[in-house]
């Protein structure tokens, strides 16, 4: 089975979701996904002479190749794992198509037959507790049984100084990284706020992206630890190992990282240092299905379950739901697109969450069939259809 080309189209959402697709020789097809960035759709073209003319079924090695032919473009993180990400995934459903069985086989088949999705909320309408909480009752409404709200989002308290009081005493500046008593304190209100919204049943993040200082951080997650969180996530900058640990020994709030890793060798020291109470890898960034598995499979040696941030279309959530299915330690994977109405309309059949939950079927490869008459409504200006 040969590879004869490999095509991209990016559709518009929330993000631009990178789909590719894979012909071969045979008239078996896969269709894939990358994570949303400059120049990953220039790089997936720049591949196409290293894979075409290609055994589709070696994914081991035309990974490799991928890996090593594209050293040249950059540093093996970033665009290029994320560019070589979406080809993988493509690979492993033009495989699975061609074994007529689901992906899930490929990866030693299924521990569950259902993935568990966390709504991404964002934050409330307003900049009020009540605001979010209004939201987290809408959201759980839909049947979701695990959302995720940004702490840091619409504080009235991390905003410039004004003539209010309150703002006036915040000890907030913009690039410090510090939480002041008031700032902590409205964040502590918004999680109590939505955590008597949904009840303690409901599982519950909150994601700080990356913004505040060790120590302040340390007090504002042990102010929650009494609201049962699922996990605070990436409370302070991703660089430091070491800073992220002292996070993580000093409370009882579970704490998650990892989006912004990329290949088993980016997640070595996180998971060995046991830095992090969760991890939360982003399979079509970080290099695709096998890596996200060898990621999960050296965390289940430390119990450390899997999380993964997921900001993809149907088509990247559905494939990376397959190889989910096959971790031990997975936990919960991440909707993003809660705000998008037609995203599920992207591909044809029944809704793809149903209930909070991806069910998984036998059907081959990820399952779906692209809607291309919803793709090229929504494709980007400017990108072909998948080469036309």
């Amino acid at each position: 089975m040969k590879i004869t080309d490999v095509q991209t189209a990016v559709i518009e959402g929330n993000f631009d979701w990178v789909l590719v697709r894979i012909t071969t020789d045979e008239g078996v097809t896969g269709l894939g996904e990358a994570y949303w960035g400059a120049g990953v759709e220039e790089l997936i073209h720049k591949m196409r002479p290293i894979l075409i003319g290609q055994n589709g079924f070696d994914i081991g090695r035309l990974y490799e190749k991928m890996i090593r032919g594209m050293s040249g473009a950059g540093s093996l993180a970033g665009a290029t794992v994320t560019a070589i990400s979406g080809v993988e995934l493509a690979l492993w459903d033009l495989v699975a198509r061609k074994l007529n069985t689901p992906i899930y086989n490929l990866f030693g088949g299924r521990f569950r037959d259902k993935i568990r999705i966390y709504a991404d909320c964002h934050h409330g309408d307003e900049p009020t507790p009540e605001s979010c909480a209004e939201r987290a009752r809408a959201v759980a409404s839909e049947g979701f049984t695990a959302i995720k709200f940004d702490l840091d989002a619409k504080n009235p308290y991390t905003r410039d100084i004004s003539d209010d009081p309150d703002q006036r005493r915040s000890w907030y500046e913009p690039y410090n990284r510090t939480i002041g008593s008031i700032e902590r304190e409205y964040m502590i209100n918004v999680v109590a706020a939505v955590r008597d919204a949904v009840g303690p049943e409901m599982m519950l993040a909150m994601d700080c992206h990356w913004k505040f200082a060790t120590s302040d951080v340390i007090q504002l997650a042990k102010g929650l630890e009494k609201y049962d969180l699922l996990w605070l996530e990436d409370p302070i900058p991703p660089e430091n190992i070491d800073a992220q640990l002292k996070v993580t020994q000093a409370t009882s709030t579970p704490i998650c990282t990892g989006e912004n890793l990329y290949r088993k060798h980016g997640f070595r020291d996180l998971i060995e240092k046991q830095a992090a109470d969760i991890i939360a890898p982003d399979i079509p960034k970080m290099g695709g299905l096998m890596e996200a598995k060898k990621v999960a499979d050296h965390a289940d040696m430390y119990y450390i379950p899997v999380a993964p941030h997921n900001v993809a279309s149907p088509v990247g959530t559905v494939a990376s739901a397959h190889v989910c299915a096959a971790m031990q330690n997975f936990l919960v994977m991440e909707y993003h697109a809660i705000d998008v109405p037609w995203w599920s309309d992207l591909v044809t059949g029944d809704p793809v969450i149903k209930d909070g939950f991806i069910w998984l079927e036998d059907k081959p490869g990820h399952g779906l069939e692209l809607n291309e008459d919803v793709a090229r409504a929504h494709l980007k200006p400017g990108c072909s259809f998948f080469g036309e």
